[in-house]
This record gives C-alpha cells, sequence and structure tokens, in this order.
C-alpha cells in the first residue's frame, strides 16, 4: 500500500500521470496538480508521452500516460459503444467481477493482473463481451 501525495492516507486508487505519485481522491488530485512539487516534474516526460501542466489536466480524468495510438488502440467510437452495451452492464452488476476490474486497476503489474484475471470464466466472459463490441466477429467467425 503506498501513500497520498497529498492527505498522507493509505492508498492503490489512483497515479498521478505527471509524475506518478500515488493520491486518493479527486480533491487531492486537484491540490496536487497545482502544487510546485507535480510542477517541477511535469518538466520532465512521463513515460508513455508529453507531459501535461495543471491547468491541461484540470478537466481530464486522471490516468497514468497521455494517450498515444499504437496498432492496438480502439478507436474512441467503439469505446463509447461499450456505454451502450446491456450485456456489459449486466455483467458489471456483478461484485466480483468489479474486484478484479480494481484489482487490475491498482496493480504494480497490470500485465500480470490481467493474466492472472484471465483465469477466471467470469473475467473471459467480460473480455468477450468487450471484444464483440470492439471488434466484431467477421461473417466467416459467426458460423
Amino acid at each position: 500500500m503506498q501513500i497520498c501525495i497529498v492527505c498522507r492516507e493509505p492508498t492503490d486508487k489512483y497515479k498521478c500521470r505527471n509524475c506518478l505519485e500515488r493520491y486518493c481522491s479527486l480533491s487531492c488530485y486537484k491540490k496536487h496538480i497545482i502544487s510546485t512539487e507535480c510542477q517541477a516534474r511535469t518538466c520532465e516526460t512521463p513515460r508513455g508521452g508529453e507531459p501535461l501542466t495543471g491547468d491541461q489536466n484540470e478537466d481530464n480524468e486522471p490516468t497514468i500516460y497521455t494517450p498515444f495510438s499504437t496498432e492496438d488502440t480502439v478507436a474512441p467510437e467503439k469505446l463509447q459503444q461499450l456505454a451502450h452495451s446491456e450485456g456489459l452492464r449486466n455483467l458489471l452488476y456483478n461484485p466480483h467481477l468489479r474486484n478484479f476490474l480494481k484489482t487490475i486497476d491498482v496493480a504494480p503489474n497490470a500485465w500480470k493482473a490481467m493474466q492472472a484475471a484471465m483465469q477466471e470464466p467470469l473475467f473471459i466472459e467480460f473480455a468477450d463481451e468487450c471484444l464483440k463490441i470492439v471488434e466484431p466477429p467477421s461473417d466467416d467467425e459467426k458460423v
């Protein structure tokens, strides 16, 4: 368990996209991004992309990395379709699935956490439901 950079409470919830320090809430995040401690680190490039200033971050959801495209990047329009999936909505009512997702989100090694989750039928069902929307099966695959 890490310590929130602002209030010093134990947390593993979030990381600042500028300096990768841990914080526990939106209010702590807002205080942190305007602090000189975070601003000094934004001069350095964080892993994964260009640093963002506090003004640029203020209205964005905090993430670890600045978005960038790869061959595996899913188009934002496809991601928006996930929000309208009744199948996904029903799966997310399951508290065990939500716990899997939270565990992956805060894991220090997300790849290992994802591999472990892929051993669970419930998580595989969730991943399959996401893939049906993001990468619908071709006519050949439907048979």
